[in-house]
């Protein structure tokens, strides 16, 4: 067998030293405005782990190494500015208070998000369950919520987030009644 193309950078890609669970003092690479799916804005932030964390580099490392053609930056925190009502949502609230927290005398730049690059904040980082493609249950590391920097390490680990199955669609047929079938 001959080796494939790009075997060697598909392995090194595997090997990685998995995020070590709890706070970790954050950088934000990138912010900017977005819409959910379900049309409320939100802000798409993506970070990495700062110095002088010993993983500081973490998600760039990730991504140099990422040869996939679509690549994307592997931790991006998508925040709900406003709840059900039209207020400010809590998560909009916990980051603003976070960041500010983080970097004092900094204001929360509303007018252009932009400026939240470079800027330190805290992330609590645990384990969520996901169904993989083979159909076998696995964790994966996930940011969970924001903390002020300087409180970040006493955050607790969370619990691990269970995969919940979705319940199979209803194919319509639950409103015909015995009269509507003709045998």
């Amino acid at each position: 067998m001959l080796k494939p193309k790009g075997f060697d950078a598909v392995a090194a890609s595997l090997a990685y030293d998995p995020l070590e669970l709890g706070g970790h003092v954050c950088i934000i690479k990138n912010a900017e405005e977005d819409v959910s799916k379900a049309g409320k804005p939100m802000l798409k932030v993506a970070i990495d782990i700062a110095s002088p964390d010993p993983q500081a580099g973490y998600f760039a490392a990730r991504f140099a190494s990422d040869t996939r053609e679509n690549r994307r930056w592997p931790c991006v925190a998508y925040v709900v500015t406003v709840d059900d009502k039209g207020d400010c949502s809590k998560s909009l609230a916990g980051f603003v208070t976070s960041i500010e927290e983080s970097n004092p005398g900094f204001q929360f730049p509303w007018d252009n998000v932009v400026f939240l690059k470079g800027k330190r904040i805290g992330g609590v980082f645990g384990q969520e369950e996901y169904m993989a493609k083979d159909g076998k249950i696995k964790k994966a590391t996930k940011l969970f919520w924001f903390r002020s920097a300087d409180k970040v390490k006493d955050a607790p680990v969370p619990d691990v987030k269970k995969y919940k199955p979705q319940p199979a669609k209803d194919p319509g047929w639950g409103s015909i009644s015995n009269d509507d079938i003709p045998f």
